[in-house]
């Protein structure tokens, strides 16, 4: 009987399945392209490349893009791999944290800057350290001549933190810390400040930076050698899992990687790389990767070309789950999800023409924005001649307030989401970025690769290409190589106090001058002898700052154990 009905005319005629109807429109799309192409557009205009060195189609159609399996590749926003974002409801459930980045001379003159962000409606604080600060001086060591207040503000006691965050509930706000090498010393002196305004350290939330491998990578303020630089980080896992649930113990960044000159697509899988390194650290300290994988972020760079920058938030979304559920066999979901923090590109900024910082700036938040960013910073268009005054530094914050309340990128999730071009891109930044992945793998892992040097050769080459296709207009810099003004803007200047030094060594003579001599040294003592063995460093680091000692002496009782790492010479 059933039989019989099924053989009747054509009701129950078998539907062609899902990849015949996507051959069938790619064959008629790519029919199509051609007809248009040979009719209306006749002659093709000459080829584009964007920053990566990708070309880029004159227009792109269904067959740019295998969509069979788009649900299962892209899923929903919430839900694995995350490629259309962290939460189902992004910025239509909470907008995200604009964190402003400062940092200048003295504590009190950076706590006024962060009470006149505060007011003028940021949602986070990011502390800027000087030079000196990064890499374990104190601003009265003569290694820090020169150096003090002048990139960030100048840290060396707990007194200096306390200071830094007068007036300031640690349990009502979230700061992120720029701070790599001496990253647990910084983030002990906040855990004590907090302490003192009686706020328990479970209650404290904020990042630390703490991605060291980038230091070796692009930026340079390390201190000791990699094992024991990755040992601390493994110790603050450990820590903060136990002690500072909130806290996010790494941003693992690769903002500095595509500010020495890297691609999107190295930014992406250099950054990705680093990760993996860290969660193999955290595992071989004898922690669950459940236990630290939710507390993991990132941090990437907003750079100029919109597209480009969508689609890498996409990819690395999507890589992240796969590696964490499937490489490291996370079973929370929450260990999965890559969050991250976004810096507009500083190395983007000129010094020519500076008010046209402003437009890059706004681009490369809107890039951030459509790529569902948890956190953003928005540099100030004078950056690229001195630190922000309080003028350029409320511009760049009332930018992310006009893309939150007047844009509409808030308004729906994801919003790119099916486009051809864009879906083409995410797919292509993702199998640039494993095809990396995999060449790191071969080598031996990150710090190999590292080691030998070959990460950094890869970002020079880039930067070289980079600069060699500016200086020979294939690539237009507008203000730079192209639309050049005839007469200089004149920007007005933040300048630094040039008697900071002076202050600064009259209040570390009357801070070691008033403190228990001797149980500084019984302290100082304790963390050299547990840094010769292996046992958690945090709370003898922070048994240390209790005890009054500075950034500087903490970093010079490690540099007495483990020395101090020589980068490679590269070629």
């Amino acid at each position: 009987m059933v039989a019989g009905i099924r053989g009747k005319g054509n009701l129950f005629k078998r539907r062609p399945n899902r990849r015949t109807l996507a051959d069938d429109r790619k064959r008629r799309a790519k029919a199509a392209r051609e007809r248009w192409e040979r009719e209306t557009v006749k002659s093709k205009p000459p080829p584009v490349e964007n920053p990566s060195g990708r070309k880029i189609h004159l227009v792109y159609t269904p067959e740019d893009f295998d969509d069979e399996d788009y649900l299962a590749k892209s899923g929903w926003p919430g839900e694995y791999p995350y490629t259309r974002g962290a939460q189902p409801t992004l910025y239509r459930g909470k907008l995200w944290t604009m964190r402003q980045y400062a940092g200048f001379g003295t504590a009190e003159e950076t706590n006024r800057r962060y009470r006149y962000l505060l007011k003028h409606g940021t949602t986070g604080l990011s502390v800027a350290f000087d030079l000196p600060t990064q890499i374990g001086y104190d601003s009265d060591d003569p290694m820090a001549a020169g150096e003090v207040g002048r990139t960030g503000v100048a840290i060396s006691t707990v007194a200096d933190m306390q200071r830094l965050f007068a007036e300031i509930p640690l349990d009502k706000i979230s700061t992120s810390m720029t701070i790599n090498a001496p990253a647990s010393t910084l983030w002990a002196m906040y855990i004590a400040v907090g302490e003192a305004q009686g706020v328990a350290p479970a209650a404290l939330e904020g990042t630390i930076q703490n991605d060291i491998l980038k230091e070796y990578i692009a930026r340079g303020t390390y201190i000791y050698p990699p094992a024991p630089s990755m040992r601390l980080v493994a110790n603050t896992f450990e820590y903060g899992a136990k002690h500072v649930p909130k806290w996010n113990v790494i941003s693992i960044s690769g903002y500095h990687i595509r500010e020495a000159g890297s691609t999107a697509a190295q930014e992406l899988a250099f950054t990705l790389a680093d990760g993996v390194e860290y969660v193999k650290a955290g595992l071989a300290a004898g922690l669950a990767v459940d236990v630290f994988g939710p507390r993991l972020s990132f941090f990437f760079n907003g750079h100029n070309d919109l597209f480009e920058e969508v689609a890498k938030f996409r990819a690395a979304r999507r890589l992240w789950a796969h590696i964490m559920r499937d490489r490291f066999a996370a079973k929370d979901p929450r260990s999965w999800v890559l969050r991250f923090h976004t810096q507009t590109a500083g190395s983007m900024l000129t010094a020519q023409s500076p008010m046209n910082n402003i437009v890059r700036v706004a681009v490369q938040a809107l890039a951030a924005t459509l790529g569902g960013t948890n956190s953003l910073h928005t540099n100030a268009y004078d950056e690229a001649l001195a630190l922000p005054t309080e003028k350029s530094a409320r511009i760049a914050l009332r930018t992310q307030q006009i893309l939150a309340h007047e844009t509409g990128v808030a308004n729906t999730v994801d919003p790119f989401a099916g486009s051809w071009f864009l879906e083409r891109l995410t797919d292509e930044l993702e199998a640039d970025a494993k095809a990396y992945l995999d060449r790191i793998e071969k080598m031996g892992g990150m710090l190999r690769a590292i080691e030998a040097g070959w990460v950094q050769k890869e970002i020079q080459d880039a930067a070289y290409r980079y600069h060699r296709e500016v200086e020979e207009r294939r690539r237009l810099v507008v203000g730079v190589n192209t639309n050049v003004e005839e007469s200089a803007e004149d920007a007005e200047l933040h300048r630094i106090d040039a008697n900071i030094a002076k202050t600064r060594t009259k209040q570390l003579k009357d801070w070691r001058a008033r403190r228990d001599g001797a149980r500084h040294e019984k302290a100082i003592r304790s963390l050299q002898r547990a840094a010769e063995g292996t046992e958690n460093l945090m709370p003898l680091i922070l048994e240390a700052v209790r005890a009054k000692a500075t950034t500087g002496e903490i970093s010079h009782a490690l540099r007495a154990v483990w020395g101090e790492y020589k980068a490679p010479a590269t070629v």
